[in-house]
């Protein structure tokens, strides 16, 4: 099997998120890794009972937030030795991830998983079920 040469580390700020960069840069120091941050839109729809309305501080305090953490993490990755990039996207994580595998020419996904209530989510994660079981590509998910 082939080395990848572009790995994807989608970062949510998690502990499971920061477990699955080092995994990637640790298992493939060869690859250029990037890290994406996905900016899931706040819209009425989302807050329960719609109390919530969109409006630009919110977006804007979304924006910095995933800034910092990818900034945070490009000078944590900076004791490894390995290409690092980082990406910020805004939509759907798991409809942005498998965009951003096609449209970035990645080889690999690697992601945390987090458990939830239903049966194939509780080992994965939502988004991370999605991504696994539509990706192109191989996804290791770090538990």
């Amino acid at each position: 099997m082939d080395r990848p040469a572009r790995v994807l580390v989608p970062l949510d700020g998690s502990p499971l998120a920061d477990e699955a960069l080092e995994h990637a840069l640790v298992v493939f120091p060869q690859a250029t890794v990037t890290v994406l941050n996905v900016i899931t839109p706040i819209d009425a729809g989302m807050s329960e009972g719609g109390l919530l309305e969109p409006d630009d501080d919110r977006r804007v305090h979304a924006r910095e937030r995933a800034e910092a953490l990818v900034e945070r993490t490009a000078r944590r990755t900076s004791k490894f030795d390995a290409s690092v990039e980082v990406a910020i996207e805004d939509g759907d994580p798991a409809t942005v991830i498998l965009e951003f595998v096609d449209e970035a020419d990645v080889d690999h996904v690697v992601m945390g998983g987090h458990g939830r209530s239903d049966l194939a989510a509780r080992f994965l994660g939502s988004v991370a079920t999605s991504v696994v079981t539509r990706s192109p590509v191989p996804v290791t998910v770090v538990r």
